[in-house]
């Protein structure tokens, strides 16, 4: 019985890839592809993984404050906000506000910035 089991198998492998040299050469520049790909992915990681956390600070944090409606109003798109009600903000796009209406089941609910600013607190 031979005691280069391992290093017959490493040989025998390495001259299928046209020797040794070849070989290790393919093992390194394969190593560091993949080290490298590696890299990108968990640099790409950590970047989303700020990002998200940022965002839900900032959403958490606004979404705290709630606003009283004070006038009656309708939305364009026929929500009815009755004096009273109460609403958090969830998300705003320019003249677009992600609302959630405190006690509604169905929400949330998209409304125009000019029609809160006139019937409510928010500012």
């Amino acid at each position: 019985m031979s005691n280069l089991g391992s290093y017959q198998r490493f040989t025998t492998v390495a001259k299928k890839f046209g020797g040794v040299e070849q070989f290790l050469g393919l093992i390194v520049t394969g190593s560091t592809a993949m080290g490298a790909a590696l890299g990108i992915f968990a640099k790409q990681a950590a970047d989303n993984a700020k990002k998200r956390k940022a965002l839900k600070k900032v959403a958490t944090n606004e979404s705290e404050i709630l606003y009283k409606v004070f006038a009656r109003g309708v939305s364009n798109e026929g929500l009815k906000l009755d004096i009273g009600d109460e609403f958090r903000v969830l998300a705003t796009d320019k003249d677009a506000i992600l609302i959630e209406i405190i006690g509604d089941a169905n929400n949330p609910y998209f409304v125009d910035k000019k029609l809160l600013t006139k019937i409510s607190d928010y500012k």
